[in-house]
């Protein structure tokens, strides 16, 4: 608790109560005058801050965003600072604008919620609908509404080119160490969706269960399965159901697996396109490979 009230006395002296050059009108839309010290305390807003500012306009980013396995910025992340979510970086590198989430440090947040410090909180996306306001609301706080529409148009434009784009359906089912997995109103099935592919695990009787179960993916017979989770380099429990004996005889073994790598879809970015345009690809190769039906998939398949 002493640490606690420490930090949030250093905050006190070092913040500003007002909300100075992030300074909003009634409407909300737009700042007063552009931040130029903008901090981000979430991997996703990581992303769109760097894909909206300059370098020399990013206090810091997360530490997270240099792993290119969790961000499509890692490249771009490591010309800023970084930060661990720590309220002592927030009175070192004195940002004029933080742009936090629900998953950020919740201690953090509270702490200049109180001091009533410029501060945004930016919320998980389901879907492309959830990116585009996203983006906008993030764009706008930090004066580059014009930047933010760009980033939408060029991520729509992608998105109606492929959906114009002849391509094939494939049934699928969304399985890692956790079982079934990704369905309706999830950003990994938006994906699923726009590349050409149906989830089995939003329909009966997979979407029936909360549970991994072997049995279900034979009875479903989905000619494909995509990894919808990270490999954890650590053994776990979850080995059991991402590689299932059952998993390995029929759809591994026989190229019927394939995934999209997390930094393409964990974040909701206007680089979400390429997420579909990648599925897309790996799917056709992978469906012309499994070319023979399952043994077991009768008038599924």
């Amino acid at each position: 608790m002493r640490s606690l009230g420490l930090a949030l006395g250093l905050l006190a002296a070092a913040l500003p109560v007002s909300t100075g050059s992030a300074e909003r009108p009634a409407n909300g839309t737009a700042p007063l005058r552009k931040p130029m010290r903008v901090m981000s305390l979430n991997t996703c807003t990581d992303q769109l801050v760097l894909e909206l500012l300059p370098p020399e306009r990013i206090a810091s980013v997360t530490m997270l965003s240099l792993d290119p396995g969790d961000s499509l910025m890692a490249a771009e992340a490591k010309r800023v600072a970084i930060n661990h979510g720590l309220a002592e970086e927030v009175v070192r590198q004195k940002p004029d604008l933080v742009i936090a989430s629900p998953f950020s440090t919740p201690a953090v947040r509270s702490m200049l919620k109180r001091l009533n410090y410029p501060m945004i909180e930016v919320g998980a996306a389901n879907s492309f609908d959830d990116i585009r306001s996203m983006t906008r609301q993030v764009a706008a706080a930090v004066g580059e509404v014009a930047r933010g529409e760009a980033l939408i148009a060029e991520m729509d434009a992608k998105l109606a080119a492929l959906a114009r784009a002849p391509h094939a359906t494939y049934r699928i089912a969304a399985w890692d160490r956790f079982g079934f997995g990704s369905g309706a109103g999830t950003l990994p099935g938006a994906i699923f969706e726009a590349a050409g592919a149906h989830n089995v695990a939003a329909d009966p009787p997979a979407s029936n269960y909360g549970r991994p179960d072997a049995e279900v993916l034979l009875e479903a017979a989905p000619p494909l399965l995509v990894q919808g989770a990270p490999g954890v380099p650590k053994p776990s429990l979850g080995d059991d159901v991402e590689a299932h004996r059952v998993v390995r005889r029929f759809w591994s073994s026989q190229g019927r697996m394939l995934n999209i790598p997390q930094a393409y879809y964990v974040c909701g970015t206007p680089r979400i396109a390429e997420a579909v345009r990648l599925l897309r690809e790996q799917l056709k190769i992978a469906a012309a490979r499994a070319n023979t039906p399952l043994p077991f998939a009768g008038a599924r398949q």
